[in-house]
């Protein structure tokens, strides 16, 4: 992908043209074209056939694209947040249904993508699995960032894949708990007062110290730089910490998770 996307690039600007003219040509937004320059992206075949008519190529594109995947790996939407995702020097969760990817377990992750509707065939959910155990290695870099989760107790009680992977699951948390750049703390049931009723959602800090926030739906997602959208879920994060369980607490609440089975 990276080559495909070095070829285009080559013969866009060969060609005089922006990114933003390139995707008017061929119908795609200018992100989209930079995704497909750096390699994030498949180069489809009908594309393929566009750029090749406009950059004078002669179906050298589309030789290329041929026998490129027929899916992207990553979906469009979750792109920009996992490049930053990968550059950041602090990342913030609240998650009221499903564990943060960085956390979950290998097993965990299967049985969360088996859940799927529709089904991924198995080739998929290893490749999903494989990408998300990429990502994860995020705990355990040289230099990692700082890390901080808050976690409703629903996102815990599931007991996704069975007994066994849940047991190794909560030990996987409480292991987690020991990294020094690891903060989690769980909200439990039975709040008076909750500031997290909208929903879930994650901020970053990049290495420029620029703050962000990211949410996602069911087939889309949205990142959040507008100052004043970022102050308000900042002021709700803080608020969620101090409406959790501390982490000392967090610790003896994942401990009889654990022993309840």
């Amino acid at each position: 992908m990276k080559m495909v996307g070095a070829m285009v690039a080559a013969a866009r600007i060969a060609k005089n043209l922006t990114q933003k003219q390139l995707g008017e040509l061929v119908r795609l937004d200018e992100e989209t074209i930079a995704s497909i320059e750096q390699g994030r992206r498949t180069l489809m075949p009908n594309v393929a056939e566009l750029m090749d008519q406009y950059l004078c190529l002669p179906g050298l594109l589309s030789v290329a694209a041929h026998g490129m995947p027929e899916r992207d790996r990553t979906p469009a939407w979750s792109e920009d947040y996992m490049d930053l995702e990968k550059r950041a020097v602090a990342l913030s969760w609240y998650e009221c249904q499903v564990l943060p990817g960085l956390l979950q377990t290998e097993n965990h992750m299967r049985a969360l993508f088996r859940c799927r509707v529709p089904a991924f065939v198995q080739e998929e959910i290893e490749e999903h699995t494989s990408r998300r155990l990429a990502r994860a290695e995020i705990l355990r870099r040289k230099r990692p960032p700082n890390l901080c989760f808050v976690l409703s107790e629903a996102a815990l009680r599931d007991r996704i894949g069975g007994d066994a992977i849940y047991i190794e699951q909560v030990h996987h948390l409480l292991s987690c708990m020991e990294f020094p750049h690891v903060t989690l703390q769980v909200l439990p049931f039975g709040r008076t007062s909750h500031a997290g009723l909208s929903g879930s959602f994650a901020m970053m800090e990049t290495p420029e110290h620029v703050h962000i926030g990211y949410f996602e739906g069911q087939r889309g997602s949205q990142l959040i730089t507008n100052p004043e959208d970022v102050s308000i879920l900042t002021q709700r994060y803080a608020m969620l910490r101090t409406q959790a369980l501390n982490p000392e607490e967090t610790e003896a609440f994942l401990g009889r998770l654990a022993g309840e089975l």
